[in-house]
């Protein structure tokens, strides 16, 4: 990767909706080489996905949850038994296995809390392999920045 595909990267992730030649003119190139270039960088997995972030207020989902989940044994199964319920869970938006005192970490966007509290129940106490958890609703969201520096 050269500076020219750092310079592609870092406008497409402010927008990715630009034309071939639009991006060309912001990174000073010619629309084919910007054309040839971003595909290369998604057919090798630079690029993993295009998408739109849409505010979860507006959709309704005004409770965000970071919850501290602690598994109780660490058979690699459970672990992705885990992994495959908090990837169908659609109150899930984000999920990390961690190192430290938690094994994951979740964010969870719901309604309020009654939704939180349904949850709880279907997704966390019903695990027989989720040891503790613990959770954190939080008050104002002071970045939210998708962007990797490139």
């Amino acid at each position: 990767m050269d500076d020219l595909d750092r310079r592609i990267l870092t406008v497409l992730q402010k927008n990715n909706r630009l034309s071939f030649a639009e991006l060309a003119e912001l990174v000073d190139s010619s629309a084919a080489s910007c054309m040839r270039r971003v595909n290369k960088l998604r057919s090798t997995g630079v690029i993993v996905a295009d998408i739109s972030l849409v505010d979860p207020k507006v959709l309704g989902k005004s409770l965000t949850v970071v919850v501290t989940v602690e598994l109780d044994r660490d058979r690699l199964d459970f672990v992705e038994d885990f992994k495959r319920a908090m990837q169908a869970a659609k109150e899930v938006t984000q999920c990390y296995m961690v190192t430290g005192d938690a094994d994951f970490v979740l964010i969870v966007a719901v309604e309020d809390v009654d939704a939180f509290d349904v949850f709880v129940k279907k997704k966390l106490f019903i695990n027989p392999n989720v040891r503790k958890f613990k959770t954190m609703i939080t008050l104002d969201c002071v970045k939210l920045d998708p962007r990797i520096t490139v």
